[in-house]
This record gives structure tokens, C-alpha cells and sequence, in this order.
């Protein structure tokens, strides 16, 4: 995945979730935030950050924050993005062969799922969660509670029920980790809701992403830890 009028800024500080404050070329910009998560291990006053700047001259804010560097790590906090880096792997990776089909935003039960797939006879439901949160080398989601998140969980589990196959992908935006592991500490019932799919037969998939200013790919496969 490409991004283009890609600029390197510094951040200031974030007043809401929506927007931060950002410093481009010795001036004090407003930028918007695409990612409503707390981000605060990221979001430090001072932190290097990327940004892109937007064509339409209509837009209330003139720069979009797309990545932050932590230390020499440049992690990507595009929420936008982990379901388009997932759908280009997908496409290319041969994880499911025989693929035939692709339908993003399926709807299952009273749920949006990320995508239905058909590989052969296969029928396959997968959700995908773009995780930004790392600490000493581990992965972790979420960075705050997500009752949606829950809500999702279940639903693959009730689609294993029904003979589908369900995935859940956890798309890593950077780099060079450990393993990942569902964030008990921020969300215990996510992290539990995450240990009981496992054992109904929904797959739990980590990737890790090369991550550089201007483009995010799907990369290798992370190790992962359930919490017993």
C-alpha cells in the first residue's frame, strides 16, 4: 500500500481524538488523527511523526497523521489501512489457495465482518484488527476497551457454528516484535473472548508490516501468545 504527498513534521500535542496539533516546517499546523485509539505511547510531545498532506482545498484540516517513530521504529497508526494491507496479502500470498472470490464488508448476522472468501469449497469469515500498541518487543490489542471488538469475536465463533471457516487477523503496523498477545491488562474480556474462539475453532493470525514513510506491506507471520 502506497501513500503519496507523504511530509515528516513533529507532533505537539493532541487536544481530542480526532486531531493533534503538529509542527511542519517550523510552523504550527492542525492535523487530522486516523486512529481514535489513545495512542499515548506513541503520541509524545516531540515524537518525529509522517504525515500526508491532502489535495481538496475542503477539507478542515490540511494534513492527515499517518505514522509516528518510536525511538528508530517507525510504527503506522492508519486505522484506514490494516483491512487494504490484509486484502493486497491475501490476493498475493497464496494463504488460501484456490481463492476465487472476495467480498469486503460482509454481512453476517447484525454484524459487518471485514471480509468473506471463497477458496474452492471453502467459505471463510475473517475480521482484521490493526494493532499499534508495543511494549518491550510485545504486540498487543487493544489499546483500550472494545466492546466491538467483543461483539466480533463472537460473531466467528457463531460462524464456526455454522460451518464456516473464521478467521481473525491481526495486522502489526511495524516491525521487528517479539510476538503478539491479546492486551489483557487494557481489556481482560477481549482477551478472554479471544482465548475461548481459539478453542471453538476460530484461527488467530498475526503479521507483522515493513513499514516505511510513504507505503505499508503485509510481511511475515508473528508468534502468538494466548493468555492462559
Amino acid at each position: 500500500m502506497q501513500y503519496h504527498n507523504v511530509r515528516t513534521g513533529k507532533f505537539i500535542f493532541r487536544p481530542n481524538r480526532f486531531i493533534a496539533h503538529i509542527e511542519i516546517d517550523g510552523r504550527e499546523e492542525i492535523c487530522h488523527v486516523k486512529n481514535t485509539g489513545r495512542c499515548k505511547e506513541l503520541l509524545v510531545p516531540g515524537a518525529n511523526i509522517v504525515v500526508q498532506e491532502a489535495v481538496s482545498e475542503k477539507r478542515r484540516t490540511k494534513f492527515d497523521l499517518l505514522g509516528v517513530y518510536k525511538g528508530e521504529r517507525l510504527v503506522n497508526i492508519d486505522s484506514q489501512i490494516p483491512n487494504k494491507v490484509f486484502h493486497e496479502w491475501i490476493e498475493t500470498s497464496n494463504f488460501f489457495p484456490e481463492l476465487s472470490y472476495i467480498k469486503p464488508e460482509y454481512t453476517y448476522r447484525d454484524s459487518r465482518l471485514d471480509f468473506y472468501m471463497e477458496a474452492g469449497n471453502r467459505k471463510i469469515l475473517t475480521e482484521v484488527k490493526g494493532v499499534t500498541l508495543e511494549n518491550d518487543g510485545v504486540a498487543l490489542f487493544p489499546d483500550a476497551p472494545t466492546e466491538r471488538g467483543i461483539k466480533h469475536v463472537n460473531d466467528l465463533c457463531h460462524a464456526v457454528s455454522e460451518g464456516f471457516e473464521a478467521y481473525l487477523f491481526f495486522i502489526i503496523q511495524m516491525k521487528d516484535v517479539l510476538y503478539f498477545t491479546p492486551n489483557r491488562d487494557t481489556h481482560p474480556a477481549f482477551a478472554e473472548a479471544v482465548k475461548k474462539a481459539v478453542l471453538q475453532g476460530v484461527k488467530v493470525i498475526a503479521l507483522d508490516c515493513m513499514v516505511t514513510a510513504n507505503s505499508i506491506t503485509a510481511r511475515d507471520f508473528v508468534s502468538i501468545r494466548i493468555p492462559a
